[in-house]
């Protein structure tokens, strides 16, 4: 498996392989051949369909039946391989040759490269394109770069301060309690406070504790399970209460969502049904979806189980077995390593659901959780003690 992005004869290539057949993708117009040009590239695929956008023009490869996981497992290179000999040759059009030129910003599932001297694992031949301190990105939220004599300074934007306009002039000043997150609203030229888990109120200053969740659409609580290391995890399980009045959000997701090859498992709804989703590795598994229609939307507590016997995968919804399946007979993949990390009811602030699950779930989670246990645990997640933010006391009332 590969996926590989080139510049051929003046146009950029997308070139991938899943295992079973090469797709290549071409773009309609050539890049700058001065070189004083910087472009905007964007490529990628979810599952099998591929998209390509240069500049804003964009080309997608429509999905015919095929293989839809990506399986490479090895280091990703930029501007070039160590070996040629190490690039497939179905990657490229010709001979394998290295680029040149310059490369900036570059994002891979949502998660910026830091393209210093120290990050990366290793390399070769990489200078300074810019050759100046300011470099590329030193001044945050557009603001400008002037080199100085003892370094450089930045020329802000009237709604942005700091030494590399990093602050919002909302939040300068701002009244938020201790951890809590300031969000400018730029039209009012106000903010509005985020909570930390355990903190509510309009400045986040007033202490709550709960031991029922209550998720308002823009939340998460982050647990890290502290007996990972001594699971079997071959044989997982969860189960917990929910209720809500929406048709769509991820309840919980066990697993580190940190890129593709992470295993998980999912659960959530979907067009008002029950759906859950499981990876123990090459993403194969189809999602497994209750057939009954708004079972779960009528704000009503709903006990929901999920239980993981190396690859055959049993959901309980209300004490009712809904769904059994095996999800690989063949046993390639039968232990979920989720990594000790579960999310309840979405990601950390910034992070889309429907980025992070690729599609697999739309929304975050709106509604309330309670009553969370891993495994055969005989006692019940104590979801206070988590981190996370934008969580209500669930206890009483709506």
């Amino acid at each position: 498996d590969f996926l590989c992005i080139s510049l051929v004869n003046g146009f950029i290539q997308l070139r991938y392989n899943l295992g079973d057949k090469t797709v290549i993708l071409q773009t309609f117009q050539k890049v700058d051949a001065n070189g004083n040009t910087w472009h905007s590239l964007k490529a990628g695929r979810a599952g099998n369909e591929g998209y390509l956008d240069l500049d804003g023009i964009n080309i997608t490869q429509k999905a015919s039946p095929g293989m839809n996981a990506l399986d490479t497992h090895t280091d990703f290179f930029v501007g070039g391989v160590s070996s040629l000999n190490l690039v497939n040759s179905m990657a490229v059009e010709n001979e394998p040759t290295s680029f040149t030129g310059c490369i900036r910003e570059i994002v891979i599932n949502n998660r910026e490269l830091k393209l210093t001297v120290t990050d990366p694992k290793g390399g070769a031949n990489v200078g300074d394109c810019d050759g100046t301190v300011c470099g590329y990105t030193v001044c945050k939220n557009n603001g400008t770069c002037q080199v100085e004599n003892s370094g450089f300074s930045c020329s802000c934007p009237p709604e942005w301060i700091g030494s590399t306009c990093e602050q919002s002039i909302q939040c300068s000043q701002n009244r938020c309690g201790s951890q809590a997150l300031c969000i400018p609203q730029p039209t009012s030229f106000s903010y509005i406070c985020v909570c930390t888990l355990g903190w509510s109120g309009k400045y986040c200053d007033s202490k709550i504790n709960f031991f029922i969740a209550k998720f308002v659409g823009n939340s998460y609580i982050k647990y890290t399970d502290p007996y990972y290391g001594k699971r079997d995890l071959q044989y997982s399980r969860i189960s917990l209460n929910f209720t809500t009045n929406q048709t769509e959000g991820l309840i919980v997701w066990m697993g580190k969502s940190e890129d593709e090859d992470n295993d998980f498992l999912a659960i959530g709804l979907t067009n008002g049904t029950l759906k859950v989703v499981i990876n123990l590795g090459e993403r194969i598994s189809v999602p497994l979806i209750h057939s009954k229609y708004s079972t779960c939307c009528d704000e009503r507590w709903h006990f929901v189980t999920v239980i993981q016997n190396q690859t055959c995968i049993k959901v309980y919804l209300d004490e009712e077995l809904i769904l059994f399946e095996d999800i690989d007979p063949q046993r390639k993949y039968t232990a979920l390593n989720y990594g000790g990390i579960c999310y309840f009811g979405g990601f950390e602030t910034g992070r889309k659901v429907n980025t992070v699950t690729a599609g697999l779930f739309q929304k975050e989670f709106i509604g309330k959780i309670k009553d969370v246990v891993l495994f055969q645990d005989s006692k019940k997640i104590q979801l206070m003690k988590a981190e996370g933010y934008n969580v209500y006391n669930g206890n009483y009332g709506n």
